[in-house]
């Protein structure tokens, strides 16, 4: 025998699913009508290229030591000042002319004086134009032969890590934006002066290295800073475009949607070719004019603000009568 409680429950559940059809029903039997946005083909500017990060580093990063160990007696320029090839960078005396000189003062000035005369410091020459991008040592500082005084830089580059997916599209000569994780509302442009042979492996991708130099280099520039560098392949002004979400595939071949009266539906598929891509729009190379519409479909959703909206299986609060 059926119990009762088995029969209470069919029941609940015979009215539910009799409930969800009847809803659907007055709904339009299920069938939801799709709705289209009309947008226009619209000529502008377009390029697709390489999009990676890198780091900013001297191209030549030149250590400055001393060829004799001594002590520091004074120091000519400071980080970040411009210098030239032969420029005194500062001057330090020799261990022996350190001491000779520390007896000297127990002697008085004038002996001093005569020793400092006779007995002159050693200058440390800037090897190159360019800037320093570290200074070591302070006046006074005892120092070797192996210790870095001062390090050289000829100027800022910006070097590339791109993937071996893209490094075929990357060619000498191309020019580069390039923007920092710190000053994001800073953007320079750049040309890409060299390729590196030999790939690094990171991240368990084979990557490039690729040297961009910049055009101008902007004083927030410093070595070792992340950047974000944007590698132009190819670039048209005067294109016809369109947003990508405007294409999709059908039969093999990529079309868009169009209005026509004949067609059943009102629209019809119309196929083009297409070109350039970016982050939003797509090249028409044939099959459509300028100021062409086409269809976009609208995939907004938005809850119905009417009651013939609301659930029905919410319970509905009883309305005072007036």
């Amino acid at each position: 025998m059926i119990s009762r409680s088995k029969m209470v429950f069919g029941g609940v559940a015979v009215l539910l699913v009799t409930g969800v059809a009847v809803f659907f029903l007055l709904r339009g039997g299920g069938a939801e009508k799709q709705s289209f946005t009309e947008i226009r083909v619209e000529r502008g500017y377009i390029r697709s290229g390489v999009s990676t990060t890198g780091v900013v580093e001297p191209r030549n990063r030149l250590k400055i030591q001393s060829s004799i160990a001594g002590r520091i007696e004074d120091i000519h320029v400071e980080e970040g000042q411009l210098v030239r090839k032969g420029q005194v960078l500062a001057r330090l005396s020799s261990t022996e002319r350190a001491a000779l000189l520390d007896a000297a003062k127990l002697q008085g000035d004038k002996e001093l004086s005569y020793w400092k005369t006779v007995y002159r410091e050693t200058a440390v020459i800037a090897p190159i134009n360019g800037q320093i991008i570290v200074r070591s040592v302070e006046p006074g500082q005892t120092v070797t032969t192996s210790d870095s005084l001062f390090v050289l830089s000829d100027r800022l580059i910006v070097k590339a890590y791109v993937d071996e997916t893209d490094i075929g599209r990357v060619k000498i000569g191309q020019n580069a934006v390039i923007g920092l994780d710190a000053y994001p509302e800073i953007k320079v442009h750049g040309v890409v002066e060299h390729i590196y042979y030999e790939s690094h492996l990171q991240n368990n991708v084979n990557i490039y290295y690729v040297d961009v130099i910049p055009e101008t280099i902007p004083d927030v520039f410093r070595s070792g800073m992340s950047a974000n560098i944007d590698i132009i392949v190819s670039e048209k002004n005067n294109a016809l475009l369109l947003p990508s979400s405007a294409l999709q595939s059908r039969k093999g071949k990529t079309v868009v949607r169009q209005k026509s009266l004949a067609a059943k539906n009102g629209v019809i598929y119309k196929a083009v070719e297409t070109g350039m891509q970016d982050d939003t729009n797509i090249e028409i190379l044939h099959g459509l004019r300028e100021n062409a519409v086409v269809l976009v479909q609208d995939t907004s959703f938005a809850l119905p603000e009417n009651n013939g909206g609301s659930n029905p299986f919410m319970p509905q609060r009883n309305r005072r009568k007036q």
